[in-house]
């Protein structure tokens, strides 16, 4: 019986160290983007009126950073970073004027180094700046040879439908609606999420790496009106950023930067609170879409071994420091909703996240190329810079002593955030000092106040110490046939 005992004792030994041995199973990546999202959703507690259960219900099932911040305060340079790996200091890429290609024309996208290491990658929807990058992909929906990432959308035939515009300067696109159509008529993000869907749940020879783009809510904020009716008109509210005279403190470089003229012309046409209401529906809109995507998930057999990533570009301004849209440094624009979750088992963390943590260290979206790799057990990729967020998705409280950097449309022009400080400095010098703690609306700038000379002085000292210059594009005008650019 002893020697009976002994010999099972040993077996269970021997399994529980084979069990030690034998590698994590490398997990699925699902990567979410979510075009010209701010803090109004839920969780984040950006508008007490905002709808947004799916949003809410992702935060809630792995890790929400509440103090993520873009790499760049534009959608091209923002993206370019994160998919390269290379904030724009490093890659040259600062403003939507630019092209990808020409400022990076050798730069292996995220989704071609997980196909060099073993991934299927694939995507559907707006990944990147209006184009696709075919090389980078294995599959893509729409065909990614035509280099268009958007599929059919229902958009009115006259048009503006709300906002007049005043003149050449300002963006055809911002203009909002409650469309009489279905989901499905509309198409859009609802073609983006049903090709996803039907990848979740389909049969896989590899690990894949799939990108979804969600473009709402990007404008114009036109939905099926029935994304609306939760929104009466009578009850709309402005931001809690909101305040009127905002930029009474602040430097010359900021209030140029802030009246870009369209919030001016938005009150004027009596459109304000429509267009509060439009953004709001327009999130909605994405909240719909995004539930279908995890609902996809939840029936697919991916469903416990696919990481899960959840990102926006960059914020959006409707109002606050008297500014309509995005470009600036304070936090409306570069703060954005960042969620991961990491199932069980999965290479760089083999206890997965829990649920329900919230991390408030400030993270760069510039780190996730990086933290992916790290999570799916890659090799380490040396041509890319971030940090691997591992360690906060392990413990969301653990000691970060680190800043980010979110790059303005020029050199020398950018913002600093650290958990609670916020430094902007402008090409012409001008600066401005956020205590967020205090003043999570960045309604009072310190920089002026001799009392905070120190914490300026310190902040000064996190700018990047080598800046790439801007490289201009080469050609001047649109194709013919391109997307109509982002001003």
């Amino acid at each position: 019986m002893n020697i009976l005992k002994l010999l099972l004792a040993s077996s269970v030994f021997c399994v529980a160290l084979h069990a030690a041995d034998a590698p994590a199973k490398q997990p699925n990546v699902l990567f979410i983007a979510v075009d010209d999202l701010n803090d109004w959703i839920g969780c984040l507690g950006g508008h007490p009126q905002t709808k947004t259960p799916n949003f809410d219900r992702l935060a809630a099932s792995g890790v929400l950073f509440k103090n993520a911040y873009c790499a760049g305060a534009s959608c091209n340079p923002s993206r370019g970073a994160i998919l390269s790996g290379l904030p724009p200091h490093r890659s040259g890429l600062y403003n939507n004027r630019q092209k990808m290609r020409e400022v990076m024309p050798d730069a292996e996208l995220m989704p071609r180094y997980f196909s060099r290491n073993g991934y299927w990658s694939a995507g559907s929807g707006k990944m990147l700046h209006y184009v696709i990058d075919p090389q980078s992909w294995d599959d893509y929906f729409p065909d990614k040879e035509k280099d268009n990432p958007f599929p059919r959308t229902f958009y009115p035939k006259q048009r503006p439908v709300s906002l007049p515009r005043a003149g050449e300067w300002q963006y055809e696109e911002t203009d909002w609606a409650a469309l009489d159509v279905t989901d499905e008529e509309f198409g859009g993000d609802w073609l983006v999420t049903k090709w996803i869907g039907e990848q979740l749940q389909r049969a896989h020879d590899k690990p894949f790496f799939l990108a979804c783009g969600l473009y709402r809510p990007h404008e114009p904020w036109f939905v099926p009106k029935k994304y609306f009716e939760p929104f009466p008109l009578e009850t709309i509210q402005a931001g809690p950023g909101y305040k009127a005279d905002d930029l009474d403190d602040v430097p010359p470089a900021g209030q140029k930067l802030g009246r870009n003229r369209y919030f001016a012309h938005i009150q004027k046409e009596g459109q304000w609170k429509k267009g509060i209401q439009a953004y709001l529906a327009s999130i909605h809109f994405a909240d719909a879409m995004l539930g279908r995507v995890l609902d996809a998930l939840e029936k697919s057999p991916q469903r416990d071994n696919t990481i899960v990533v959840l990102w926006s570009d960059h914020g959006w301004h409707l109002g606050e420091k008297e500014h309509w849209q995005k470009f600036t440094g304070w936090r409306i624009c570069d703060r954005v909703p960042l969620m991961v979750r990491v199932p069980r088992g999965a290479s760089g963390l083999p206890e997965g996240t829990r649920t329900g943590s919230v991390c408030d260290r400030p993270v760069s979206l510039v780190d996730l190329f990086r933290t992916l790799t790290d999570l799916c057990g890659l090799p380490e990729n040396p041509d890319i810079m971030g940090r691997s967020l591992v360690p906060l998705l392990r413990d969301p409280s653990t000691a970060w002593p680190h800043a980010t950097i979110t790059h303005l449309d020029q050199p020398e022009s950018y913002a600093i955030s650290t958990e609670r400080w916020r430094y902007i400095h402008y090409k012409s010098g001008d600066e401005e000092l956020y205590d967020i703690a205090s003043d999570p609306h960045e309604w009072t700038n310190l920089a002026p106040k001799a009392k905070h000379a120190a914490k300026l002085a310190e902040m000064r000292e996190l700018a990047p110490k080598e800046i790439s210059p801007l490289v201009l594009p080469r050609e001047k005008k649109e194709a013919p046939n391109s997307p109509t650019p982002k001003p």
